[in-house]
């Protein structure tokens, strides 16, 4: 099971740092993505990362402010988030694919957490 962690209330410019675990588990061969949900909006995807090459991917709003990594034991991933925005407000998921992938469509990640809450205030 998927749990996202390091949400909270932070200033416009701040940083916040997310986490994502599988219950303590390795990823293995699971590629890892975050989505971003504001209220009565679809999920959209913020980056990921191919559990074949560990290159990130990032939507073109966050890219240069967003950094997603993976530890080297595989265990968690982070979100880490600079320079943050009002617009950057929303219940941020991870999710896991056994697929090779950094698509930007829900449907194509199986797993999902429960998201963790950023509110960035202006």
């Amino acid at each position: 099971q998927l749990q996202a962690s390091g949400g909270g209330l932070v200033q416009a410019g701040g940083s916040l740092r997310l986490s994502c675990t599988a219950s303590g588990r390795p990823f293995g061969r699971n590629s890892v993505a975050w989505f971003r949900q504001t209220p009565g909006k679809e999920r959209n995807f913020v980056a990921a990362i191919r559990w074949s090459n560990s290159i990130p991917d990032y939507a073109d709003s966050v890219k240069g402010r967003f950094t997603m990594s993976r530890d080297s034991a595989g265990n968690t991933a982070y979100l880490q988030m600079n320079n943050l925005k009002p617009e950057d407000t929303a219940v941020y998921y991870c999710a896991t694919s056994t697929m090779s992938t950094t698509s930007r469509y829900t449907y194509a990640w199986r797993s999902w957490g429960q998201g963790t809450l950023v509110t960035v205030s202006s």
